[in-house]
Protein backbone atom coordinates (compact mmCIF):
# COMPACT_ATOMS: atom_id res chain seq x y z
CA UNK A 1 0.00 0.00 0.00
CA UNK A 2 0.95 3.35 -1.04
CA UNK A 3 2.21 5.62 1.96
CA UNK A 4 -0.07 8.94 2.46
CA UNK A 5 0.70 11.42 5.51
CA UNK A 6 -1.22 13.47 7.19
CA UNK A 7 0.69 16.30 8.92
CA UNK A 8 -1.55 17.96 11.66
CA UNK A 9 0.48 21.50 12.90
CA UNK A 10 2.39 21.93 9.49
CA UNK A 11 3.07 25.44 9.70
CA UNK A 12 4.92 25.27 13.10
CA UNK A 13 8.60 24.88 13.86
CA UNK A 14 9.11 21.51 13.13
CA UNK A 15 5.78 20.84 11.11
CA UNK A 16 7.41 23.80 7.86
CA UNK A 17 10.42 21.61 7.95
CA UNK A 18 9.32 18.29 8.38
CA UNK A 19 6.35 18.49 6.13
CA UNK A 20 9.07 19.20 3.10
CA UNK A 21 11.48 16.78 3.81
CA UNK A 22 8.68 13.73 3.60
CA UNK A 23 7.21 15.49 0.45
CA UNK A 24 11.18 14.72 -0.52
CA UNK A 25 10.17 11.01 0.84
CA UNK A 26 7.13 9.90 -0.33
CA UNK A 27 6.40 12.64 -3.56
CA UNK A 28 4.34 16.02 -3.00
CA UNK A 29 1.01 14.22 -3.55
CA UNK A 30 1.59 12.05 -0.88
CA UNK A 31 1.93 14.37 2.12
CA UNK A 32 -1.18 16.52 3.04
CA UNK A 33 -0.32 19.37 5.18
CA UNK A 34 -2.78 20.76 7.91
CA UNK A 35 -3.18 23.92 9.70
CA UNK A 36 -5.77 26.46 11.38
CA UNK A 37 -4.78 28.16 7.92
CA UNK A 38 -3.12 27.96 4.78
CA UNK A 39 0.02 30.22 5.12
CA UNK A 40 1.07 32.27 1.89
CA UNK A 41 3.26 30.41 -0.98
CA UNK A 42 2.44 27.26 0.60
CA UNK A 43 3.38 24.37 -2.10
CA UNK A 44 1.52 21.00 -2.12
CA UNK A 45 -1.31 19.21 -1.04
CA UNK A 46 -2.90 22.13 2.33
CA UNK A 47 -6.12 21.26 3.72
CA UNK A 48 -7.37 23.95 6.46
CA UNK A 49 -7.87 21.32 9.92
CA UNK A 50 -8.97 22.59 13.41
CA UNK A 51 -7.74 19.53 15.23
CA UNK A 52 -10.36 19.98 18.06
CA UNK A 53 -12.29 18.93 15.36
CA UNK A 54 -12.39 15.48 15.04
CA UNK A 55 -14.78 15.10 11.69
CA UNK A 56 -12.48 17.34 10.10
CA UNK A 57 -9.81 15.00 10.66
CA UNK A 58 -11.89 11.85 10.09
CA UNK A 59 -13.04 13.77 6.82
CA UNK A 60 -9.34 14.56 5.07
CA UNK A 61 -8.03 10.87 6.51
CA UNK A 62 -10.62 8.92 4.38
CA UNK A 63 -10.29 12.03 1.54
CA UNK A 64 -6.97 10.97 1.11
CA UNK A 65 -6.80 7.29 2.39
CA UNK A 66 -3.98 8.20 4.67
CA UNK A 67 -1.97 5.50 6.42
CA UNK A 68 0.22 7.58 8.58
CA UNK A 69 -0.31 10.48 10.50
CA UNK A 70 2.27 13.10 12.32
CA UNK A 71 0.42 15.23 15.22
CA UNK A 72 2.49 18.34 15.46
CA UNK A 73 0.09 20.74 17.26
CA UNK A 74 0.03 22.08 20.16
CA UNK A 75 0.12 25.05 23.19
CA UNK A 76 3.88 25.21 23.99
CA UNK A 77 5.48 25.50 27.35
CA UNK A 78 5.97 29.42 27.96
CA UNK A 79 2.94 30.51 26.35
CA UNK A 80 0.71 27.26 27.68
CA UNK A 81 1.59 29.14 31.41
CA UNK A 82 -0.84 32.62 30.33
CA UNK A 83 -3.51 30.00 29.90
CA UNK A 84 -3.26 26.67 31.82
CA UNK A 85 -6.90 25.19 31.30
CA UNK A 86 -7.05 26.00 27.44
CA UNK A 87 -3.38 25.00 26.76
CA UNK A 88 -4.62 20.80 28.61
CA UNK A 89 -7.97 21.18 26.92
CA UNK A 90 -6.36 22.08 23.48
CA UNK A 91 -3.72 19.52 23.74
CA UNK A 92 -5.46 16.90 25.04
CA UNK A 93 -8.69 17.21 22.83
CA UNK A 94 -6.31 17.30 19.84
CA UNK A 95 -4.32 13.80 20.60
CA UNK A 96 -7.49 12.17 21.48
CA UNK A 97 -9.31 13.22 18.60
CA UNK A 98 -5.81 12.20 16.30
CA UNK A 99 -5.78 8.90 18.31
CA UNK A 100 -9.80 7.97 17.79
CA UNK A 101 -9.48 8.70 14.25
CA UNK A 102 -6.24 6.71 13.63
CA UNK A 103 -7.85 3.71 15.78
CA UNK A 104 -11.10 3.68 13.78
CA UNK A 105 -9.12 3.83 10.30
CA UNK A 106 -6.77 1.40 10.91
CA UNK A 107 -3.84 4.40 10.54
CA UNK A 108 -0.38 2.21 10.09
CA UNK A 109 1.39 4.89 12.66
CA UNK A 110 1.09 7.74 14.17
CA UNK A 111 3.52 10.30 15.72
CA UNK A 112 3.61 11.91 18.73
CA UNK A 113 6.08 15.00 19.60
CA UNK A 114 6.96 14.64 23.61
CA UNK A 115 9.50 17.11 24.98
CA UNK A 116 11.87 16.86 28.40
CA UNK A 117 9.30 19.28 29.72
CA UNK A 118 7.63 16.23 31.15
CA UNK A 119 10.34 15.84 33.53
CA UNK A 120 10.33 17.67 36.84
CA UNK A 121 12.51 18.03 40.14
CA UNK A 122 12.65 14.39 40.55
CA UNK A 123 14.14 13.21 37.72
CA UNK A 124 18.09 13.92 37.73
CA UNK A 125 19.21 16.38 36.24
CA UNK A 126 22.51 15.20 34.74
CA UNK A 127 22.48 12.36 31.97
CA UNK A 128 18.37 12.31 33.00
CA UNK A 129 17.22 8.93 31.77
CA UNK A 130 14.22 7.61 29.63
CA UNK A 131 12.52 6.26 32.65
CA UNK A 132 13.16 9.01 34.67
CA UNK A 133 10.06 9.62 37.27
CA UNK A 134 8.00 12.44 35.67
CA UNK A 135 6.43 15.32 37.52
CA UNK A 136 6.32 18.25 35.23
CA UNK A 137 5.59 21.50 36.69
CA UNK A 138 4.06 23.14 33.55
CA UNK A 139 0.38 22.30 31.47
CA UNK A 140 2.89 22.20 28.63
CA UNK A 141 4.50 19.17 30.33
CA UNK A 142 1.41 17.85 32.00
CA UNK A 143 -0.27 17.19 28.68
CA UNK A 144 2.41 15.30 27.16
CA UNK A 145 3.12 13.49 30.08
CA UNK A 146 -0.20 12.19 29.91
CA UNK A 147 -0.22 12.18 26.21
CA UNK A 148 2.77 9.52 26.44
CA UNK A 149 0.66 7.32 28.24
CA UNK A 150 -2.12 7.20 26.18
CA UNK A 151 -0.09 6.68 23.16
CA UNK A 152 1.17 3.49 25.31
CA UNK A 153 -2.35 2.90 25.96
CA UNK A 154 -3.76 2.98 22.65
CA UNK A 155 -0.91 0.75 21.96
CA UNK A 156 -1.43 -2.25 24.24
CA UNK A 157 -4.95 -1.81 24.41
CA UNK A 158 -5.81 -1.62 20.38
CA UNK A 159 -2.10 -2.13 18.69
CA UNK A 160 -2.02 1.03 17.71
CA UNK A 161 1.69 2.07 16.42
CA UNK A 162 2.52 5.42 17.96
CA UNK A 163 5.71 6.56 18.51
CA UNK A 164 7.28 9.58 20.08
CA UNK A 165 10.38 11.73 20.51
CA UNK A 166 11.23 13.67 23.82
CA UNK A 167 12.79 16.57 21.96
CA UNK A 168 14.79 18.97 23.86
CA UNK A 169 14.69 22.67 22.66
CA UNK A 170 14.59 22.94 18.86
CA UNK A 171 16.92 25.45 17.08
CA UNK A 172 16.48 26.12 13.41
CA UNK A 173 16.33 28.85 10.81
CA UNK A 174 13.81 27.78 8.84
CA UNK A 175 10.99 29.64 11.08
CA UNK A 176 10.69 31.56 14.23
CA UNK A 177 10.61 30.91 17.52
CA UNK A 178 6.83 29.60 18.96
CA UNK A 179 6.46 30.35 22.37
CA UNK A 180 8.51 27.87 24.24
CA UNK A 181 10.94 28.32 27.13
CA UNK A 182 13.87 27.42 24.69
CA UNK A 183 13.34 29.59 22.35
CA UNK A 184 16.47 32.22 23.44
CA UNK A 185 18.46 29.70 21.30
CA UNK A 186 16.68 30.56 18.52
CA UNK A 187 15.99 34.23 18.96
CA UNK A 188 19.44 35.10 20.43
CA UNK A 189 21.05 34.29 16.38
CA UNK A 190 18.61 36.29 14.41
CA UNK A 191 19.50 39.30 16.89
CA UNK A 192 23.09 38.95 16.36
CA UNK A 193 22.71 38.89 12.38
CA UNK A 194 20.26 42.35 13.01
CA UNK A 195 23.05 43.61 15.18
CA UNK A 196 20.74 44.01 17.80
CA UNK A 197 21.21 44.05 21.78
CA UNK A 198 19.67 40.75 22.59
CA UNK A 199 18.02 40.42 26.12
CA UNK A 200 17.86 37.09 27.68
CA UNK A 201 15.08 35.71 29.77
CA UNK A 202 17.39 32.82 31.24
CA UNK A 203 20.20 33.64 33.64
CA UNK A 204 23.31 33.10 31.38
CA UNK A 205 24.28 29.61 33.49
CA UNK A 206 21.03 27.74 32.54
CA UNK A 207 22.11 24.77 31.38
CA UNK A 208 19.18 23.11 29.05
CA UNK A 209 19.30 20.48 26.32
CA UNK A 210 19.16 21.24 23.08
CA UNK A 211 19.19 20.04 19.15
CA UNK A 212 19.42 21.13 15.86
CA UNK A 213 16.65 21.18 13.44
CA UNK A 214 18.41 18.77 10.88
CA UNK A 215 19.15 16.58 14.04
CA UNK A 216 15.15 16.73 14.93
CA UNK A 217 14.16 15.65 11.39
CA UNK A 218 16.49 12.60 11.00
CA UNK A 219 15.71 11.51 14.39
CA UNK A 220 12.06 11.53 13.21
CA UNK A 221 12.44 9.78 10.19
CA UNK A 222 14.15 7.31 11.90
CA UNK A 223 12.16 6.11 14.45
CA UNK A 224 9.32 6.41 12.16
CA UNK A 225 11.54 4.30 9.74
CA UNK A 226 12.20 1.65 12.42
CA UNK A 227 11.16 -1.80 12.22
CA UNK A 228 7.99 -2.12 14.78
CA UNK A 229 9.64 -4.90 16.67
CA UNK A 230 12.92 -2.59 17.24
CA UNK A 231 10.57 -0.05 19.19
CA UNK A 232 10.53 -1.15 23.17
CA UNK A 233 10.09 2.32 24.35
CA UNK A 234 6.04 2.87 23.74
CA UNK A 235 6.01 6.28 25.99
CA UNK A 236 8.47 8.64 24.27
CA UNK A 237 12.40 8.22 23.46
CA UNK A 238 14.52 10.40 25.01
CA UNK A 239 17.18 12.11 22.39
CA UNK A 240 19.38 14.37 22.98
CA UNK A 241 21.58 16.62 21.00
CA UNK A 242 24.10 19.18 22.98
CA UNK A 243 23.56 20.87 26.44
CA UNK A 244 24.49 24.77 26.96
CA UNK A 245 24.16 27.50 28.86
CA UNK A 246 23.36 31.03 26.75
CA UNK A 247 26.66 32.33 27.73
CA UNK A 248 28.26 29.33 25.49
CA UNK A 249 26.13 30.61 22.45
CA UNK A 250 27.05 34.25 23.37
CA UNK A 251 31.00 33.08 23.43
CA UNK A 252 30.57 31.13 20.17
CA UNK A 253 28.69 34.41 18.21
CA UNK A 254 30.84 36.98 19.31
CA UNK A 255 33.94 34.20 17.29
CA UNK A 256 31.93 36.00 14.33
CA UNK A 257 29.85 39.21 15.98
CA UNK A 258 32.84 40.46 18.81
CA UNK A 259 30.97 43.24 19.83
CA UNK A 260 27.68 41.43 20.17
CA UNK A 261 25.72 42.81 23.52
CA UNK A 262 23.53 40.68 25.73
CA UNK A 263 21.65 41.32 28.78
CA UNK A 264 20.17 38.91 31.08
CA UNK A 265 16.41 39.66 32.55
CA UNK A 266 15.50 36.10 33.49
CA UNK A 267 11.38 36.32 34.20
CA UNK A 268 9.08 33.12 34.95
CA UNK A 269 10.85 30.82 31.96
CA UNK A 270 13.59 31.04 34.11
CA UNK A 271 11.46 28.83 36.99
CA UNK A 272 10.41 26.88 34.39
CA UNK A 273 14.04 26.01 33.09
CA UNK A 274 15.53 25.49 36.53
CA UNK A 275 13.35 22.35 36.71
CA UNK A 276 14.51 20.85 33.47
CA UNK A 277 17.22 18.76 32.91
CA UNK A 278 20.99 19.80 32.17
CA UNK A 279 21.50 16.80 29.79
CA UNK A 280 19.59 13.98 28.31
CA UNK A 281 20.48 10.09 28.13
CA UNK A 282 19.56 8.50 24.98
CA UNK A 283 20.91 5.45 25.27
CA UNK A 284 17.77 3.48 24.27
CA UNK A 285 16.94 5.41 20.89
CA UNK A 286 21.08 4.48 20.12
CA UNK A 287 20.38 1.04 21.07
CA UNK A 288 17.16 0.41 19.53
CA UNK A 289 17.43 2.44 16.45
CA UNK A 290 20.82 3.83 15.98
CA UNK A 291 20.03 7.03 17.18
CA UNK A 292 23.37 9.35 17.09
CA UNK A 293 23.00 13.48 16.92
CA UNK A 294 25.67 14.98 14.42
CA UNK A 295 25.68 18.79 15.29
CA UNK A 296 28.21 20.51 17.76
CA UNK A 297 27.35 24.31 19.85
CA UNK A 298 30.12 25.27 16.58
CA UNK A 299 28.12 23.67 14.18
CA UNK A 300 24.70 25.31 14.89
CA UNK A 301 26.14 28.75 15.03
CA UNK A 302 28.08 28.58 12.14
CA UNK A 303 25.16 27.29 9.81
CA UNK A 304 22.46 29.96 11.60
CA UNK A 305 24.33 32.73 11.43
CA UNK A 306 24.90 31.99 7.60
CA UNK A 307 21.41 30.75 6.41
CA UNK A 308 19.62 33.73 8.69
CA UNK A 309 22.09 36.30 6.97
CA UNK A 310 20.88 34.68 3.56
CA UNK A 311 17.26 35.44 4.28
CA UNK A 312 17.59 38.83 5.98
CA UNK A 313 19.84 39.75 2.61
CA UNK A 314 17.17 38.24 0.64
CA UNK A 315 13.86 39.90 1.93
CA UNK A 316 15.91 43.34 1.87
CA UNK A 317 16.19 42.78 -1.80
CA UNK A 318 12.51 41.73 -1.96
CA UNK A 319 11.49 45.13 -0.19
CA UNK A 320 13.95 47.43 -2.49
CA UNK A 321 11.93 45.68 -5.65
CA UNK A 322 8.65 46.56 -4.62
CA UNK A 323 9.23 49.95 -3.62
CA UNK A 324 11.13 50.38 -6.74
CA UNK A 325 7.78 48.95 -8.79
CA UNK A 326 5.86 51.76 -6.62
Amino acid sequence: METKVLIIGANGQLGSVLTKTLRNKFGGKNVIASDLIMQENSEGIFEEIDATDICRIQEVVVQYSITQIYHLAAILSAKGEENPLSTWEINMKTLFNVLEVSRKNSIDKVFFPSSIAVYGEDAPLENTPNDAYLNPATVYGISKAAGENWAYYYFIKYGLDVRSIRYPGVIGYQSLPGGGTTDYAVDIYHKAVLEEEFSCFLNEDTTLPMIFMEDVIRATIELMDTPIENITVRTSYNVSGISFSPSEVVAEIRKLYPDFSVNYKPDFRQDIAARWPKSIDDSRAAKDWGWKSEYTLEDITIIMIHKLKEQYELNSKHLETLLHRN
